[in-house]
C-alpha cells in the first residue's frame, strides 16, 4: 500500500462537517491509489475544536492553523473558514509544500484570488496541487448534463438560465453571523450562492460570462448581535443591533461565449425555497434542466424525436455508466448531497497522485471572482460591466 494523503482542515462548521463526512467515507468507497489519512483539525477555540475532532472523526486538534499547517504530518490543508482568511492560509499552506483544497468562493476579493493564483502556480512547480471546492461540479446529473451538452445534443447554445434560492434569512431577527458582515464573507448571497450558479453555468456549457448588468438589493438593514452561542436560530441573539453590510439578493443579465444570453438570481429571502438550485440550458436542438432538489434527475427535451413524441424526458442518473455512480448502489438507488464531497475528494485524491492538476483550479475559481466582481460593480453604476480576463494566470 502507498503512502498515505495525511490531511489537515481549518474550520469545523456546517462546511467542515460536510468535509468531514467526505474524508471519512472516500477510503470505504473508492479504491484510491493512496489512502486518506484524518490527521488533525484547528479551529479558533481549543475546547470546541477538540469536540469537534472527536465527534467529526479527526485524529488531533489544534486552535491554531499555522501549527496545522507546520506539521509534518500533514499533506493537504482543506480549508472549510470564513472566506477573510482563504488567502492568508491557501499562501502559507502552498509555500510549505502542501496540497490544498479551499472553499468556495475562493477569496473575497480579486486581488486576493490574484495571489492565490500566483502562488499556486508557483507551488504547481514542486508537484503541490491546489484546487476550489465547487461540489455541485460533482453531482452525477450536472456531470452528464456537461457531457450532453459536450456532445452536440442541444446543438447551438442559446439560452442560459440559473437561479439559487433559499430562505434561511427571512426572520428579520435572525442574528447578524459572519456571512451577513462583508468583512468577513466578502459579499452576501451573492458570493455565497451565486458563485455556485457562475461555475456550474459555465461548467456543463463550457462558456464564460463576457459581460453582466446586475442589481442587488438589501431587505433588513439590522439585526440582533449574535450571542456566543449562536447558530442557526434566532433565538441565540442579543437586544443590541448591527448593520448587515452584504446583499440579501442579486439577479443579474450576462452574455456568454458568441451570442449566448443568460439570466441569474441568487437570494437568501425566497420564502418556502432551502436549497433551491435550478439550471436550464436551452439550445437550437432541445433543452436540458436541473433541479438540485431533484438532484438524481435530469430533464431533457430533444428536437430529434418525432413531434407527436416531442416532450420533456425525465433521466433518472443512477445507472452505473453514469458519472460517479458505479462507486454506489444498484440503478434507482438514490445519492444525495453529501456524496458530492466524496466524489470531490476521490477526484483531488486521484489527481494529487497521478500528479495532474485539479479542477476546478484555482485560475478556473478566481474566473468565478471575477465575474462576481463585475456584478458587484455593474450593481454599483447600474450599467453593463465587462468580466476581466486573466490569460497571464492560466
Amino acid at each position: 500500500m502507498s503512502e498515505p494523503l495525511r490531511v489537515g482542515m481549518v474550520g469545523y462548521a456546517f462546511m467542515g462537517a460536510a468535509h468531514s463526512q467526505a474524508w471519512r467515507s472516500v477510503n470505504h468507497v473508492y479504491d484510491l491509489p493512496m489512502p486518506v489519512r484524518m490527521q488533525a483539525v484547528s479551529g479558533r477555540s481549543a475546547s470546541a475544536v477538540a469536540a469537534a475532532a472527536d465527534r467529526l472523526g479527526w485524529a488531533d486538534s489544534t486552535d491554531d492553523w499555522r501549527t496545522l499547517i507546520g506539521r509534518d504530518d500533514i499533506d493537504l490543508i482543506d480549508i472549510c473558514a470564513p472566506g477573510d482568511v482563504h488567502a492568508e492560509i491557501a499562501i502559507a499552506a502552498l509555500a510549505a509544500g502542501k496540497h490544498v483544497l479551499c472553499e468556495k468562493p475562493l477569496a473575497n476579493s480579486v486581488a486576493e484570488a490574484r495571489k492565490m493564483v500566483t502562488a499556486a502556480a508557483a507551488a504547481r512547480d514542486s508537484g503541490v496541487r491546489a484546487m476550489c471546492g465547487f461540489n455541485y461540479r460533482r453531482v452525477p446529473a450536472v456531470a452528464l448534463m456537461r457531457q450532453m451538452i459536450a456532445a452536440g445534443r442541444l446543438g447551438t447554445i442559446r439560452h442560459v438560465r440559473a437561479s439559487y434560492l433559499q430562505d434561511w434569512i427571512v426572520d428579520p431577527e435572525f442574528p447578524l453571523v459572519w456571512r451577513l458582515r462583508r468583512e468577513v464573507a466578502g459579499s452576501g448571497a451573492l458570493g455565497d450562492i451565486g458563485a455556485h450558479i457562475v461555475d456550474l453555468t459555465q461548467f456543463v456549457t463550457g462558456l464564460s460570462i463576457s459581460s453582466v448588468c446586475a442589481l442587488t438589493e438589501t431587505f433588513v438593514k439590522s439585526r440582533p448581535l449574535p450571542t456566543e452561542s449562536a447558530g442557526l436560530s434566532a433565538a441565540a441573539s442579543s437586544p443590541e443591533h448591527g448593520e448587515v453590510t452584504v446583499d440579501d439578493a442579486v439577479l443579474f443579465l450576462a452574455r456568454l461565449g458568441d451570442g449566448v444570453v443568460g439570466t441569474y438570481e441568487a437570494t437568501r429571502f425566497a420564502t418556502g425555497r432551502k436549497n433551491g438550485l435550478h439550471v436550464e440550458i436551452n439550445g437550437s436542438l432541445g433543452t436540458l434542466v436541473f433541479d438540485f432538489e431533484r438532484m438524481n434527475e435530469l430533464q431533457f427535451y430533444s428536437l430529434d424525436q418525432p413531434v407527436e413524441e416531442q416532450g420533456f424526458t425525465r433521466i433518472l442518473v443512477t445507472e452505473p455508466t453514469h458519472p460517479y455512480m458505479a462507486a454506489w448502489w444498484p440503478p434507482g438507488h438514490l445519492i444525495g448531497y453529501e456524496h458530492t464531497f466524496t466524489h470531490q475528494a476521490h477526484d483531488l485524491v486521484q489527481a494529487i497522485a497521478a500528479g495532474t492538476d485539479p479542477t476546478p483550479s484555482f485560475a478556473d475559481a478566481l474566473q468565478v471572482q471575477l465575474v462576481l466582481d463585475a456584478v458587484a460593480r455593474s450593481a454599483e453604476t447600474s450599467s453593463w460591466a465587462v468580466v476581466e480576463t486573466f490569460q497571464e494566470y492560466s
